[in-house]
């Protein structure tokens, strides 16, 4: 993952700004990407929903690539908030170390373990208000959570997400939360499941931020962006 989303919703009193793109338009973006990839999913090596809570909080600012380098030996000995406790702080900032920011993120997985033991019984709550009340998890990371361990609905904005939200027109947003609220809005239910894994993967590996590759976009001539590549 990269950037993680702010964690708090937003009171938001201006309305929403509305897709450019025509819901035939929506539909038909959303079946060329599931044609594209039936069956996506996150990058993210996990185990169990502690291990997946564990690797997203670690994954922010950070590559997936990395995040799962340091938490493959990691995840073999520490796959509960138990053992995790058992390790202690100063081995996993030894396990973690490869990780930008694993001091920090290394006191938040200790302690997000030591609350989910006392207040979860050592299971991952599956509700958004209960993850976001654990150390070092916002609301990108409980979306997150919910989506791949609970299958729930939800859709975690990240950078990618934000940038295809607004370059391509289908939910453009000021902030991710605003982006959020916006694809809430417009994508069909039917897509609702796998939705962010298609965005994510189509902006990290086509629509990137530099130089989108548009001439393999699938849904090129659905977007609305003025800078296209072809």
């Amino acid at each position: 993952m990269t950037k993680s989303t702010p964690s708090k919703t937003s009171g938001r009193k201006k309305p929403l700004r509305r897709s450019k793109l025509s819901r035939a338009e929506i539909e038909t973006l959303f079946v060329r990407l599931e044609q594209k990839m039936p069956e996506p999913r996150g990058e993210l090596d996990y185990i169990n929903p502690y291990t997946l809570l564990v690797a997203v909080v670690l994954s922010a600012q950070a590559t997936d690539v990395g995040v799962n380098k340091a938490t493959g030996p990691l995840f073999a000995i520490a796959d509960t908030p138990q053992k995790m406790l058992a390790l202690g702080e100063e081995r996993l900032r030894a396990a973690i170390k490869t990780i930008g920011l694993y001091r920090n993120k290394a006191k938040n997985v200790i302690a997000l373990s030591e609350q989910l033991i006392r207040d979860h019984g050592g299971t991952v709550p599956a509700d958004r208000a209960a993850l976001e009340k654990l150390p070092g998890v916002g609301r990108k990371t409980a979306n997150v959570v919910l989506n791949v361990a609970f299958r729930q609905p939800t859709i975690a904005v990240d950078t990618h997400i934000f940038r295809i939200g607004n370059r391509t027109g289908l939910a453009p947003g000021k902030d991710p939360l605003e982006v959020e609220e916006g694809l809430e809005r417009v994508v069909p239910e039917r897509f609702r499941l796998h939705a962010h894994h298609w965005l994510i993967l189509h902006g990290r590996y086509v629509c990137k931020a530099r130089k989108p590759d548009c001439a393999a976009c699938v849904i090129a001539d659905i977007c609305k962006f003025k800078g296209k590549t072809v």
